[in-house]
């Protein structure tokens, strides 16, 4: 009998951090359980399917942690506790409530830029009566049953309930019980948020997100703590950035190009265009462009990522893939093209910060607006986001009237192109191409109409890129005209759309999703004033590049002679190194993906 009593003695001490710390795990638990049933986006949505048992194991760890402060202590402690978990848990469903998102590392910028006027508009417009009728009137319910429940047992005098040691065993036991079948079944999750918060990077991090066993932080807490860990990131990026600018000179500038145009498409398949000779017309404008004599169209270039964060940040900064350092250690050609004496314009409608948004537009988008690298870099740029490009047009041409263009101006445009989901990127009234119009055999109904869609969104893209050519037409300019990175739309008879983040590159794979259309036209006066530089562009367009070096080609249109400026990666330059590795995604030699490619 006393060896049995032993027994569950033992037992009994797996008890013991809930039984001193019971109304803690009771409520947390609760607190963590109802916040991960509310936050359910869309039709269809579910919560996080290890809710239960991994919620058990975190709440049984601190109470674990709280069973040895002292017990003067502890109250203070768990005080504490409550306050984060219930503040954090309020701000994150009130976020999903408001903004459809819970809290991203975007938000919690977004806070740290609002001025006491700002925060003051902000409680005005959105803090209403209503908010209790929502979602988050579940949150705020809970807080007023721990307060009524906290206040009975301060004031009110209840029986004392003697140990009773077999009952505390059976619990301890089926305390036991329980820690390891959490432990077994949400291991792989705990593994990947240990992998998530040990990055080095910002960039490391939105690589790591998009693996299939990425980890899911499915408490607001966790969401806060990554925000913050993100941000620390970028800061630590941005402070680079920010020393590497006080070191940019510029030594001279010939404004060879008065009137520089960059438009950044998005996802685009080269081989739906037909200016790679695909079948359908999805860039008739282009090509008239092209029949006119004054667009050339580059025939191996490729990106270096298939990420467009990742990208931006290679294209933005003189850093080329293989130079010593990170991308952050060098400067930023826009920088370098205001300090030569250009206006810079940017407009762009995907990088503006916003509450609703995923930490790869917060990668690629950080150092774009820091309110100190964006003054830095940039005259001029739009403040607002748009369902199609379109949009961006008409705000363009607002601001032209507002802003009038200078003697030299370097304009970038950042379009959404053919982004998934493709059929969000074109008007409906602007649909041409329909599933019947394929007859690949390999597809079925539902894929020939996201392919419709694909080209659909190409095709109308191909009016936005020839309007934007438009306003220029009657200018010294110069366009310029690539996409971030490729895209999977059925090539090569593989069932596959959008990206494939986690696959082993092969010639396929690069092929698609990093083989990307890159163009430039010229006006008549261009052409007139400047022949030279046209003839070593037609002289360009076989060559193989990678759009890293894009600063170098921009320097050289702009005839800005600065220390940054390398030759060797400019191919209309004359000791242009066309035999450079072109390693995509750090880790891969396109250029011997092609050589040993499959005939």
């Amino acid at each position: 009998m006393r060896c049995v009593r032993n027994i569950f003695k033992a037992l009994s001490w797996a008890f013991h951090p809930l039984r001193v710390n019971l109304p803690f795990f009771i409520f947390m638990f609760l607190l963590g359980y109802v916040a991960g049933q509310v936050e359910v986006s869309g039709r269809g949505g579910r919560p996080y399917p290890l809710t239960t048992p991994e919620l058990f194991l975190d709440i049984y760890a601190v109470c674990l942690l709280l069973s040895f402060i002292p017990a003067k202590v502890r109250p203070w402690l768990r005080g504490i506790l409550y306050v984060i978990a219930y503040t954090t848990t309020i701000a994150d469903v009130y976020c999903f409530v408001k903004f459809g998102s819970t809290l991203t590392p975007t938000m919690l910028l977004l806070v740290g830029e609002t001025n006491k006027a700002e925060a003051s508009e902000f409680v005005a417009s959105y803090i209403s009566w209503d908010i209790v009728g929502s979602k988050l009137g579940w949150i705020l319910l809970l807080v007023l049953i721990h307060i009524l429940v906290a206040t009975v047992v301060r004031f009110v005098r209840l029986p004392r309930i003697g140990r009773r040691p077999i009952m505390e065993g059976i619990l301890g036991f089926l305390c036991l019980v329980g820690l390891v079948v959490a432990i077994v079944k949400t291991f792989p999750n705990k593994e990947a948020m240990v992998r998530l918060m040990t990055l080095d990077t910002i960039g490391d991090v939105e690589n790591e997100l998009t693996r299939k066993d990425r980890a899911r932080l499915y408490t607001p807490v966790y969401r806060l703590a990554f925000s913050l860990y993100a941000n620390g990131l970028a800061s630590r990026q941005v402070d680079k950035l920010r020393e590497s600018i006080a070191r940019c000179q510029v030594d001279s500038c010939s404004f060879r190009s008065p009137n520089i145009v960059v438009i950044i498409g998005e996802s685009f398949n080269k081989y739906h265009s037909q200016l790679y000779g695909y079948d359908h017309p999805t860039t008739p404008r282009q090509m008239r462009m092209q029949r006119e004599g004054r667009l050339v169209a580059f025939t191996d270039v490729v990106a270096p990522w298939n990420l467009t964060s990742y990208v931006f940040k290679n294209m933005f900064s003189l850093h080329a893939v293989g130079d010593e350092g990170e991308w952050c250690d060098y400067p930023l050609f826009p920088v370098l093209f205001r300090r030569a004496g250009y206006k810079v314009w940017f407009m762009t409608n995907q990088f503006l910060p916003k509450a609703k948004e995923a930490v790869y537009d917060f990668s690629g988008g950080f150092f774009l607006n820091d309110p100190y690298l964006s003054e830095q870099q940039f005259d001029v740029r739009n403040k607002q986001r748009y369902r199609y490009d379109a949009g961006l047009l008409a705000d363009f041409d607002s601001t032209v009237v507002r802003e009038p263009v200078s003697e030299a101006n370097l304009f970038i445009f950042h379009l959404k192109g053919q982004h998934v989901n493709y059929r969000d990127k074109y008007p409906s009234y602007r649909k041409h191409f329909h599933s019947s119009d394929y007859s690949w055999p390999d597809l079925n109904e539902r894929e020939r109409l996201i392919l419709a869609d694909y080209d659909n969104a190409t095709l109308y893209n191909d009016s936005i890129v020839s309007e934007i050519v438009r306003r220029f037409e009657h200018e010294d300019a110069i366009v310029i005209y690539f996409s971030d990175h490729g895209e999977e739309a059925f090539g090569d008879g593989v069932r596959l759309f959008g990206r494939n983040h986690s696959a082993t590159i092969d010639y396929r794979l690069a092929h698609e999703e990093f083989d990307v259309p890159f163009w430039i036209w010229w006006t008549e006066s261009y052409e007139e004033g400047h022949p030279d530089v046209v003839e070593s562009i037609r002289a360009a367009a076989p060559k193989p590049f990678m759009t890293d070096n894009l600063p170098h080609l921009l320097l050289h249109l702009a005839g800005i002679s600065c220390q940054w400026y390398e030759g060797r990666y400019n191919p209309l330059d004359t000791i242009y190194f066309e035999q450079r590795p072109r390693i995509i995604k750090d880790t891969t030699n396109y250029d011997s993906l092609k050589l040993y490619a499959r005939p």
